[in-house]
């Protein structure tokens, strides 16, 4: 028993605790460790955003895809999502003019990829790359209505009053005309996009963001037939966060 003891005494008198010196100097490297570590964690977080954005905007792209290809098999003209026919302009400054196909792309382009010249080059920067924007953004509708319960427009104002469902003649769901709705009338453009996602609203990642569409819209008859062409972004910066869909 006394050696026993002598053992354990001895044992607890040769364990050593740092230093203050130690301390210090461990106290220092983790310090310049998180501080060198932050900005990289930051970086991180927004690279994560910008991706989950640029894949929210892949889905709006497939599911308006799958959307035009329904329409295309029932109602004999594909359409997308807030287009009362396939001729019909969402957003824009023709969006109450009627079915005259007068909004063209590159009023779209110069907002979210500036002007491009003939020989590819860039002779004006795009306009949009700011939710703030409230001249450019006045032609953009909001994907699920601005003022959505989950995901609000930052300024609604700025936007585009909602898409409605205005049509009153040879458009489907009207006199007869066969509709995927598989009703009388039709919907508004959000609640189209609701039903293509369950019934849920799809939020942009960032604070000032809010996902926005504009049809241009398509035209002809017969052979001479030309489809619509679907944009969609982030108003974050719509120059960053877009993609389009013509069929």
């Amino acid at each position: 028993m006394k050696q026993t003891l002598k053992r354990i005494i001895k044992s607890v008198k040769s364990v050593k605790g740092n230093s203050l010196a130690e301390f210090a100097t461990t106290t220092a490297l983790m310090a310049t460790l998180a501080a060198t570590a932050a900005p990289k964690l930051s970086e991180m977080s927004e690279g994560a955003k910008a991706e989950k954005s640029r894949n929210e905007l892949d889905k709006l792209i497939k599911q308006a895809g799958q959307f035009y290809q329904d329409t295309a098999d029932i109602e004999g003209r594909g359409r997308f999502p807030g287009q009362d026919k396939y001729n019909d302009p969402v957003g824009g400054t023709a969006a109450s003019s009627g079915y005259d196909g007068g909004y063209h792309e590159d009023e779209i382009m110069a907002d979210i990829m500036g002007v491009i010249s003939a020989d590819g080059s860039v002779t004006t920067d795009p306009t949009l790359t700011s939710y703030d924007n409230s001249t450019d953004l006045a032609d953009w509708v909001s994907v699920f209505g601005k003022q959505n319960e989950d995901f609000t427009a930052p300024n609604p104002g700025h936007l585009a009053a909602d898409d409605t469902f205005d049509c009153t003649a040879d458009c489907p769901g009207v006199d007869g005309y066969p509709s995927i709705h598989g009703e009388d009338g039709g919907l508004a453009g959000k609640e189209e996009w609701k039903k293509l996602f369950g019934g849920e609203v799809v939020g942009s990642q960032y604070q000032d963001g809010h996902f926005v569409y504009q049809v241009v819209a398509g035209g002809g008859t017969g052979g001479d037939v030309y489809p619509p062409t679907l944009y969609v972004a982030d108003i974050e910066n719509a120059s960053h966060f877009n993609n389009v869909l013509m069929p």
